[in-house]
Formats: C-alpha cells, sequence, structure tokens
C-alpha cells in the first residue's frame, strides 16, 4: 500500500492523521517538508497546495484531514 504523508512538526492536523493511520494499522512514508524542500517541492507539484497535511494515497491527493475522503482511496 503506498501512503505518502507530508507534513510539518507543528502541524496539528498532520499530528491527528498520523494517529488515525497508527490505530488503523496504515503503513505510511512521512516526510516533514519544514526540512525536506525535495519534498516540499514534490507535494507543491502533486496537491498545487503550500500546506499541509498533502496525504497521497495509491495516486489519489488529499488535502487536509478529511477522514471520509481518507477511507475512501485506502478502500481502493
Amino acid at each position: 500500500m503506498a501512503v505518502r504523508l507530508y507534513t510539518t512538526p507543528t502541524c496539528g492536523y498532520c499530528n491527528q492523521v498520523k494517529q488515525y493511520f497508527r490505530d488503523n494499522r496504515v503503513p505510511f512514508t512521512e516526510y516533514n517538508v519544514a526540512s525536506d524542500l525535495r519534498r516540499a517541492d514534490e507535494m507543491v507539484k502533486k496537491s498545487g497546495q503550500m500546506g499541509v497535511p498533502v496525504l497521497d494515497i495509491h495516486g489519489k491527493v488529499i488535502v487536509g484531514f478529511n477522514k471520509a475522503e481518507i477511507e475512501k482511496a485506502l478502500k481502493r
């Protein structure tokens, strides 16, 4: 399962997404866009957004902690 999460250390919604993934045993890769400019550029190109969290679940890009969209993308 390819789940990528673009975050920053101070993002409250990012922490909620990470906790949701942990609670539901969803493996994910986290990228800290505050310290990794290459991943920050990648995130902006994928989403058109500079804010976090940005999720890439099987190629579906979701901005923010939208639980319904996340669950839909995970069921793919």
